[in-house]
């Protein structure tokens, strides 16, 4: 059952509202004025609230940006109901969060199909809210243990049968389990870092200070610094061959050469990682105006419209369906790291034939 605040100082309409909504089987309380609808609100949390504007004490407007403020009950459906219909009052309540508004004087079927509406549409948000939680939930359970313990399992067996066994152990045998060792030590160290940086990310987004100072940071000689970027990844993933970069030089861009070569690292390894040897990974960069586009292209697997419009921190598709390493961070940082450098990323796809990211990222002039 359903349970509706209505905050409204005219008992005679308050009485009305009220007994209209039981009667269609909701939960029902009653505020006769701003104040005790703030209270009443804070002590019954309801699905709903219904409020009228011009009130003694505590007008409407005054009652949702406080409730908006409040934790616990700044997510609650609001409805204002008022005689005013003025676009200046309208516009108002929309921007301190007010979901719809009711005009006096209303028919009971009005009231009924406002209230359902909210309640239907609030119900969505909360089931598409939970559905992502889970969905995260599932693949920090599936992805990081995994992602932690492989490398880990590698580095000890492999240490473990050196120190035992180097004594017998050929040179040619020894230099072997170095190198899984290593490879399996650069993997828990991107994974490391990939967590350190998403971590620094969000720290840095919500102080201004260390924002601006961010954005001061440059890099020079563009058309240098992604092909080797871009050819030093391909050759780490072994595709040196499947890379064609076509990119223009510019004069400067406005994100520092740490942070580009880590976004742009990430999307070529998704590009590398989700597509078959032997298939073309295109890189191209232009200059357009005051901006710098990036994109790259890739014939893999591709993505879905939902896949890309869930595209967050530690969000993996399909892990079961398809082996695949990483946590799942890559992505989510690059897009964070543009954003907070005035830029852009998007993705376009269809889905088992190919995928491009596009970056757009201020230029910088120097």
């Amino acid at each position: 059952m359903k349970k509706i605040l209505v905050i409204e100082d005219a008992q005679s309409l308050r009485r009305d509202i009220l007994e209209m909504l039981s009667f269609e089987g909701y939960d029902v309380v009653g505020a006769e004025d701003g104040l005790a609808g703030v209270a009443r609100a804070r002590e019954v949390i309801p699905d709903l609230i219904i409020c009228d504007i011009m009130m003694p004490a505590m007008d409407g407007y005054g009652v949702l940006e406080t409730l908006r403020h409040d934790s616990e009950t700044a997510s609650i459906p609001f409805i204002f109901l008022t005689a005013r219909t003025d676009r200046v009052d309208v516009r108002q309540g929309m921007e301190l969060g007010a979901d719809d508004y009711l005009t006096k004087p209303f028919t009971a079927a009005e009231l009924l199909a406002t209230v359902s509406t909210r309640i239907e549409k609030h119900e969505k948000v909360v089931a598409n809210a939970n559905r992502q939680i889970k969905d995260l939930r599932d693949n920090i359970i599936l992805a990081l243990p995994h992602e932690l313990r492989t490398p880990l399992n590698v580095i000890l067996g492999f240490s473990d049968l050196l120190m035992s066994d180097y004594n017998v152990m050929e040179p040619s045998r020894m230099g072997e389990m170095a190198r899984h060792i290593n490879t399996a030590a650069l993997r828990l160290y991107r994974l490391i870092e990939n967590f350190l940086i998403y971590a620094n990310i969000e720290i840095i987004s919500s102080s201004p200070e260390q924002l601006e100072a961010l954005k001061n940071n440059v890099t020079t000689h563009v058309k240098t610094a992604l092909e080797y970027i871009a050819f030093q990844k391909a050759q780490q993933l072994n595709r040196d061959a499947d890379v064609q970069i076509t990119v223009e030089d510019a004069s400067a861009l406005q994100m520092g050469e740490d942070y580009l070569r880590k976004a742009f690292e990430e999307v070529i390894d998704n590009a590398v990682k989700f597509s078959e040897a032997g298939t073309p990974i295109e890189i191209c960069g232009s200059v357009e105006r005051d901006r710098y586009i990036l994109s790259v292209t890739d014939r893999g697997r591709g993505m879905t419209p939902e896949q890309i419009a869930s595209i967050g921190a530690y969000m993996q598709f399909e892990r079961r369906v398809y082996e695949q390493q990483g946590s799942g961070l890559g992505l989510a940082i690059t897009k964070r790291l543009i954003e907070l450098h005035g830029g852009s990323l998007q993705i376009q796809s269809i889905p088992q034939q190919a995928t491009t990211v596009r970056v757009s990222l201020p230029l910088a002039w120097t």
